[in-house]
């Protein structure tokens, strides 16, 4: 296998992405320095522990939480914040895991594939609400009553898929939790950008949040953020650590308080988890590089480009919607009137082209920027100029 190209040497074809950070196309192309600090983390053995410490303090200071923990991807993330708010610091519970009475309330609108990551905890989905504003059947949401009628002993947290439509109800599941003292776990993998919402869901009331490492932030696909409460990140990371270790010389990480403890635990549900330290510094380094990246100036780059390409597709439909309208980055929509066939067929091309079907039910598909390659754009508008009508 050659350095240059290891795609070429498995037979393994190179693919123009314009879907966006998607992780069945290997999601974010990784920046240079990302690259180098994985390679540099990867020359040296570390306690694991410590440096999920170090790790932690990095997190608070860019989320604004008490601490935080590098998981293997947002869905990890999400079975984590399960398992740590089922088990807390019972490590009698967290053997028991997955096999638990345990119940997570969720809104009926938030019921989706990824709350799959919550149910592997071992706790039962309890859907809550009614889908009157998702099905527009009516104008109401999520509302407090609706949530303190389905508490019991047996619920262990409350889960929130965040969006740009579900935000709205975030204040009042985070009132009703923080009342009851039910954790809220809040999915945000793909609320970034922007950059502020690295901190808005912990400031509305989250008391863990989980963010994709691997898409937007530009860090190793292969790694995520849970952020909150110092106590269930603390106990997220004792279910993922490698706990083959004697009790008499284990020196539990800073994060662990071993006088809640009344033993020590066996592996946890979360060690198929486990973050190697060339992911978590990858992912540190990802993560100061978002946070001090011009999103303004990234976002005239992407549209620029965006710009040439329409004029280079001109007499086509085509919709420039700018970042201040998607939230994102800006994107190039277009109009076709088979949108699924127009996308089969260029994933067929050569190379193969992938544009985002998100949009796909109206008849349009879109050129998302975010990670598409400069070199790309050429190779990108000769494909679309064959294949559009």
């Amino acid at each position: 296998m050659t350095n240059s190209d290891p795609y070429a040497s498995l037979g393994v074809r190179r693919r123009i992405n314009a879907a966006g950070a998607l992780t069945r196309l290997g999601g974010a192309v990784m920046a240079p320095e990302v690259v180098e600090a994985m390679a540099a983390a990867s020359r040296a053995s570390v306690d694991i522990g410590e440096l999920q410490d170090a790790a932690s303090r990095r997190i608070a200071e860019a989320t604004g939480a008490e601490a935080g923990l590098v998981t293997t991807g947002a869905a990890a993330a999400l079975t984590l914040a399960a398992a740590a708010s089922i088990a807390r610091w019972d490590v009698a519970r967290m053997a028991a895991l997955p096999h638990v009475a345990a119940d997570i309330l969720l809104p009926r609108t938030h019921r989706t594939g990824y709350a799959h990551a919550l149910a592997a905890s071992g706790a039962r989905l309890v859907d809550i609400g009614h889908n009157d504003r998702g099905t527009g059947a009516g104008v109401r949401g999520l509302e407090a009553w609706e949530i303190e009628a389905a508490l019991s002993p047996s619920v262990v947290a409350v889960g929130f898929s965040a969006n740009a439509t579900s935000i709205v109800d975030l204040p009042t599941v985070a009132t009703v939790c923080r009342a009851n003292g039910v954790p809220l776990i809040v999915d945000a993998a793909a609320q970034l950008p922007p950059k502020e919402n690295l901190r808005r869901f912990i400031a509305m009331g989250a008391d863990l949040v989980t963010f994709s490492g691997g898409k937007a932030l530009g860090g190793p696909q292969a790694s995520g953020i849970l952020a909150g409460r110092r106590d269930l990140v603390a106990s997220a990371l004792l279910q993922q650590l490698d706990m083959d270790v004697s009790p008499q010389t284990w020196t539990p990480p800073e994060l662990i308080d071993r006088a809640n403890l009344r033993g020590v635990p066996h592996h946890g549900i979360g060690r198929g988890f486990k973050a190697g330290k060339e992911e978590i510094v990858g992912l540190l380094t990802a993560l100061d590089r978002f946070v001090k990246a011009d999103d303004g100036a990234d976002n005239a780059r992407l549209e620029a480009r965006l710009k040439a390409i329409a004029a280079e597709l001109g007499g086509h439909q085509l919709t420039l919607v700018p970042a201040s309208v998607t939230g994102r980055v800006p994107v190039l929509e277009i109009a076709v009137p088979d949108a699924l066939a127009l996308s089969a067929h260029l994933q067929r091309g050569d190379p193969p082209v992938h544009l985002s079907e998100r949009h796909s039910a109206r008849g349009v598909l879109t050129i998302d920027p975010q990670v598409l390659l400069p070199g790309d754009d050429a190779v990108l508008t000769r494909a679309l100029r064959m294949a559009l009508p």
